[in-house]
């Protein structure tokens, strides 16, 4: 009697339930996979208002089972300065739009909205919440995860999705060296009649960034905008939010200044402030991978954040398919194979969206008179947004191994 070939161990621990952590839990468990995904809070619970998706996060979470029918509303994205005056506009790719078969590029949505559809197709058992990490140890056969009420879980794949302060990430690279940038966000949500439909702007004066986009909420018509301002580290804010962002677009071009007398703000705007930290060459070390922020956090400007985290979950199972994660050896050539297809490019956008940051926050008078002045009147920016961000986005979509459906 012929044995049984043995049968592939995969088992995935993911630490952290965010974006990139439930993709990359609902995309390995597709794939076969035993998955758990540990979460410290008592329950998934997405922080934030709103976010943009673009074609390639779209596609991801299509490919996953996951329903993206009127989850967002699409738009151009127009640079304009604070008069309105436009300066660059995003154009969209006929050819990427075809191969997602999603027209437009760029969404506007409620980050609960994409995280509730995401659990839509999660079975619930994979979750496990309460369960705050402390430590993890490994083995040349397998790595186990530590939580503060003693428990352990053994995995042969130890996922970090545990955000910019990544515990997972501390213990295997070292210190995070995370630095402030410069700025904080506030970001809110209304209902506002009148206001376009199919763009969306992203605005500024001589040091301010502000934004809309229209959106959904439960399928009605709804729009996100955001501020974007200078702000150093362990600087204080005690003052009425209404108030302070009401005074920075009093001089804006419409509908800004009526979106902020629309919004709810006591329910409706979150504040919080940019951190970074210092690019990684590879996000893999022995049994140990990432996603997200805890590898690549990245400031609002590239608008990419939570996608490059689901883009990274769904890339992570894509290039260990049909690996036995037991073997050592295999385990790391798909772990490489990860790298070389995320590492470079993600590392692309967060410091191309820092930049930005600084560029148009922090650069001192006159420097930034003859910022704005090229900007008015050139197409720099445009060809610079191009080419740092849309090409390298539009690359992304048509290396994907899927197609509309």
């Amino acid at each position: 009697m012929t044995a049984s070939p043995p049968v592939p161990r995969r088992r995935v621990a993911i630490i952290g339930a965010g974006p990139g952590g439930l993709a990359a839990a609902l995309a390995f468990h597709r794939a076969g996979h035993e998955v758990r995904l540990f979460e410290r809070q008592d329950a998934v619970k997405p922080l934030g208002g709103a976010v943009l998706l673009s074609l390639p996060v779209l596609s991801v979470l299509r490919d996953m089972g996951v329903d993206i029918r009127e989850l967002g509303a699409y738009g151009v994205t127009e640079f304009r300065n604070h008069r309105g005056r436009l300066r660059a506009r995003l154009p969209f790719n006929p050819r990427a739009e075809a191969r997602a078969g999603i027209p437009g590029w760029h969404y506007g949505m409620l980050r609960s909205a994409a995280i509730e559809r995401l659990l839509a197709v999660m079975p619930p058992d994979l979750i496990q919440a309460g369960k705050r990490f402390t430590r993890y140890d490994e083995t040349a056969d397998a790595v186990t995860a530590h939580f503060e009420d003693g428990s352990r879980w053994e995995a042969d794949l130890l996922v970090g999705a545990d955000g910019i302060r990544s515990t997972v990430a501390q213990q295997t690279f070292g210190e995070l060296g995370l630095f402030h940038c410069g700025i904080q966000v506030w970001l809110a949500w209304c209902h506002c009649d009148d206001v376009p439909r199919d763009v969306g702007w992203i605005s500024h004066s001589r040091n301010v960034q502000a934004s809309f986009f229209p959106i959904l909420h439960d399928g009605k018509p709804a729009v996100e905008w955001w501020v974007v301002e200078p702000w150093n580290e362990g600087q204080d804010f005690d003052g009425d939010v209404r108030a302070h962002l009401t005074n920075h677009l009093r001089r804006w071009a419409d509908p800004l200044p009526r979106l902020a007398a629309a919004t709810d703000f006591e329910r409706n705007c979150f504040r919080w402030e940019i951190y970074n930290r210092p690019a990684l060459s590879s996000w893999s070390k022995g049994r140990v991978s990432f996603v997200g922020d805890a590898v690549h956090p990245v400031s609002p400007y590239a608008a990419y954040g939570m996608g490059m985290a689901i883009e990274d979950g769904w890339w992570l199972a894509k290039c260990l398919e049909g690996v036995d994660l037991a073997q050592r050896d295999a385990l790391a050539r798909g772990l490489a194979h990860y790298d070389r297809q995320r590492v470079a490019y993600t590392n692309k956008n967060a410091k191309m969206a820092r930049y930005m940051g600084y560029l148009f926050h922090r650069t001192p008078w006159p420097l930034s008179a003859l910022r704005d002045a090229v900007f008015d009147h050139t197409r720099f920016l445009e060809a610079m947004l191009v080419e740092n961000y849309l090409k390298d986005a539009e690359t992304q979509m048509e290396m994907l191994p899927i197609a509309a459906r």
